[in-house]
């Protein structure tokens, strides 16, 4: 059996520095109601939304693992807008296997971002950025995710390891079901330090200061017929979105 590390939890007051240092922090379910000024249960209206997302077509290894919606907002000094719907887009220097093409997804929707703990959650953490580099508008890509088992392996990050190509990357467990795997690494991005463990709790999130370290999930087995792993990954940008420079 393989052995499971639980991950190195940070408490809210101790965010800011847990970053500046490390370059990543993990929080739990708690604490990130606390950091978001969420009541206790709120963000589980999102989950629905995770029985409804869309094939994405695009994976270069062939696979049917994955499902995921995309949508982009702005938020500028406490006002959270959506950006018109757009493509995803990575430079090749940061993803080398889907890099350098316009992927797109089906949107976000609009239940979903109409609920109160989605603008919370992303302005929430929209002050960490503001907290950590300064005030300025925040460029936010939100992906949901489902990984399955319907190929027989879920591979999280086909990529390998990588970083984004953005200022501050937040990995929140929506939930998995039925799986081994789904391990996550976090590495120093100019040096040998490295950190593994893995998410298990529903709306536990991992913070990764993108400059700093890079990070990969390894891949989810079934443990019985089918299993799943659901995420929401949230990026913030300074200056723009990717792609329009």
């Amino acid at each position: 059996m393989v052995a499971t590390f639980l991950p190195p939890f940070t408490e809210p007051g101790a965010l800011l520095p847990q970053l500046r240092e490390r370059g990543y922090a993990v929080l739990t379910p708690a604490a990130v109601q606390t950091l978001c000024a969420l009541e206790a249960g709120a963000l589980d209206a999102l989950k629905p939304a995770w029985e409804d997302l869309q094939p994405d077509r695009y994976l270069k290894d062939g696979g049917s693992y994955r499902k995921r919606r995309h949508s982009c907002f702005v938020s500028d000094h406490g006002r959270l807008t959506q950006a018109p719907h757009r493509a995803h887009w990575q430079s090749v220097e940061y993803n080398a296997l889907h890099g350098g093409m316009r992927r797109w997804f089906e949107p976000v929707q609009a239940d979903t971002v109409a609920q109160p703990a989605w603008g919370k959650l992303l302005q929430g953490l929209a002050e960490v950025c503001t907290a950590l580099k300064g005030p300025q508008p925040w460029f936010v890509e939100a992906h949901q995710f489902r990984i399955d088992t319907a190929d027989g392996i879920g591979r999280p990050t086909p990529e390998g390891a990588h970083r984004d190509g953005v200022d501050l990357v937040a990995v929140l467990l929506v939930g998995r079901h039925g799986i081994s795997g789904g391990e996550t690494r976090v590495f120093d991005a100019n040096g040998p330090d490295g950190q593994r463990f893995t998410l298990t709790e529903p709306w536990t999130l991992m913070l990764l200061d993108d400059a700093r370290v890079i990070h990969e999930s390894t891949p989810i087995r079934p443990m019985g017929d089918y299993g799943y792993r659901d995420t929401l990954v949230l990026t913030y940008r300074a200056g723009s979105f990717q792609g329009d420079e």
